[in-house]
């Protein structure tokens, strides 16, 4: 074989790669967006679920609990539904007039639903879900929530309009139900942070706090989320309040993430 045919058979394989290429990527990208469109398809379905008024029991017959009977709510009975096909469905969460209207997840880890939906489905966009560490049967003292920060606006990606307190004060609370009771919690702080390494020191790792070990670390976690938040929010918590802190990724930084806390209203 002369030189010459060598540089041509060079030049077909450099060209059938380089073609090969292209289509890959074109796979994994028509691939990409046609999952981002399914998501945004799934969010409208799951609102239209929880929005439907024509798909309850009547109220007056469904007066339950194990220890006291609780009037429950048409949200309540909707995630009982749900509830019947997935068991991990622990509540479903809501931020009136934004995309932020989901089920909530929660299993033993806190990988699974960072890639699977309410249906334990594969998905890039992932769940909604509860950190594994929480306990209901405390309960804990800090519902701590993940949720991607997608492009296309959906799971938590609206998070991010608190940097706006303008936004805050025309959303200045999240509804949380589960199939025991329907609450709202007000929020106390939104701030910027990140996942920091073990050797950093004298910074404030709010994604560890679930349960407070004594009044003293409670109270802790709320003077730094406080301190940290981009903006006073005029509201705050005491030891004993119920809290919740929604987390998503951020770009500010590496390993940037984005939390609002909230409490919960009596």
């Amino acid at each position: 074989m002369n030189n010459t045919h060598q540089k041509k058979v060079f030049k077909t394989i450099i060209c059938i790669t380089f073609i090969l290429l292209i289509i890959i990527s074109l796979i994994y990208i028509i691939q990409y967006f046609h999952s981002m469109n399914n998501i945004v398809k799934e969010g409208k379905l799951l609102n239209n679920i929880i929005n439907d008024t024509n798909i309850v029991a009547e109220e007056p017959n469904n007066i339950v609990n194990d220890d006291e009977k609780i009037q429950k709510t048409e949200r309540m009975l909707k995630l009982e539904e749900l509830q019947q096909d997935n068991s991990d469905i622990v509540a479903w969460i809501e931020i009136e007039k934004t995309n932020i209207n989901y089920p909530v997840l929660q299993c033993s880890n806190n990988d699974y639903y960072m890639n699977h939906n309410y249906k334990k489905e594969y998905s890039v966009g992932g769940s909604i879900f509860l950190d594994k560490d929480y306990d209901w049967n405390i309960p804990s003292d800090n519902l701590l929530i993940y949720g991607h920060n997608l492009k296309n606006g959906t799971m938590f990606q609206n998070l991010l309009k608190y940097q706006n307190k303008s936004f805050f004060e025309s959303h200045p609370t999240i509804r949380f139900t589960t199939n025991k009771e329907d609450s709202i919690y007000e929020i106390i702080a939104v701030f910027k942070s990140k996942i920091y390494y073990k050797t950093d020191t004298n910074v404030f790792r709010y994604y560890y706090f679930i349960n407070a070990k004594n009044e003293n670390e409670y109270n802790d976690f709320v003077n730094n989320a406080k301190k940290a938040s981009l903006y006073d929010t005029g509201k705050t918590a005491q030891y004993g309040d119920s809290l919740m802190t929604l987390s998503t990724c951020a770009y500010h930084t590496k390993d940037g993430r984005f939390a609002v806390v909230a409490k919960k209203v009596d």
